[in-house]
Order: C-alpha cells, then structure tokens, then sequence
C-alpha cells in the first residue's frame, strides 16, 4: 500500500500553508495498492519529536474502501468522521513544534482496515481511533513530512 501528497514528498518539509505557522489546511494526500479484503480505512497524523512525547494532530475514520485520498482542506469541510486531536479539537491541527526545538517528523499514517465502521464513541480522541484500528489493520502505509520553527 502507498500513501503520497502532491503537497510534500517523504522525508521533505511540509509546506507552511499546511501548518500552524500558515492556514493549517490538511494536505492533499492520495494512496493505491490497498490489500484484498479492505472494508475501510483510518488517517492518522501524529508528531513523535513533541517535548511531551507523541503529538496527535488528526485521525480520519469509516472512510470507505473506494476512496483514494483527500482534497487539500478536507478536514473543514463536511462529511469527515474525525476525532479529538491533542489541541483537543476535532479535526486537523497542523504541525506547530515549539520554536527552537528542532526539525519534528510528522507522520502520516494510512490503516486498510477488514472492519468498514469502527464502533467508537462521539468526540474519541485520536489514540481511541487508533487503539480501535489496530483490532482490524491488514496494512499500513506511512508518509513522513517534516517542520520547524
């Protein structure tokens, strides 16, 4: 399975207009190759370079198995099944490392899932969506931007 961006590319800095510093839009982010037997998948975008250890900035849940990918902005607009991200707001919240500390690595991570709906509650926090994922995961596919202030 594949995960890539027209926004950025493995391992390079995601463009400001994606992170807090700019309009903290989602990125454009589109993947192919899921495994047979894919009944959904799970976005997940966490930050494990935070000075309080990993950062959750957005999951995506129940999207189904023919989609492809995201639209630059998909986290504002209707329709998205998303969780509580550790800004404690649902949605995406771009990368936003505390100025000085370094390059952060933020990972973008697509689960295939065997399940096509997760049974969480309302408002589930990105680490909820994860730990629910897990139970169904058949592939995983990372995507790796970075940042820093």
């Amino acid at each position: 399975m594949e995960l890539l961006s027209d926004a950025f590319v493995d391992r390079s800095t995601i463009p400001r207009r994606f992170t807090c510093d700019g309009e903290n839009l989602s990125p454009h982010l589109q993947w192919a190759d899921a495994p047979e037997g894919t009944r959904s998948y799970v976005l997940l975008c966490d930050d494990p370079d935070a000075p309080s250890g990993t950062w959750h900035h957005w999951a995506v849940y129940d999207i189904p198995p023919t989609q492809t990918g995201l639209v630059d902005g998909a986290s504002q607009k209707p329709g998205l099944k998303q969780a509580a991200n550790d800004f404690r707001k649902i949605g995406y919240g771009g990368p936003c490392p505390p100025p000085g500390h370094g390059v952060h690595h933020y990972h973008f991570r697509l689960l295939a899932l065997s399940a096509d709906h997760l049974n969480i509650r309302a408002n589930a926090s990105c680490r909820d969506v994860e730990r629910e994922a897990r139970k169904f995961t058949l592939a995983e596919a990372t995507l790796v931007g970075l940042y820093h202030r």
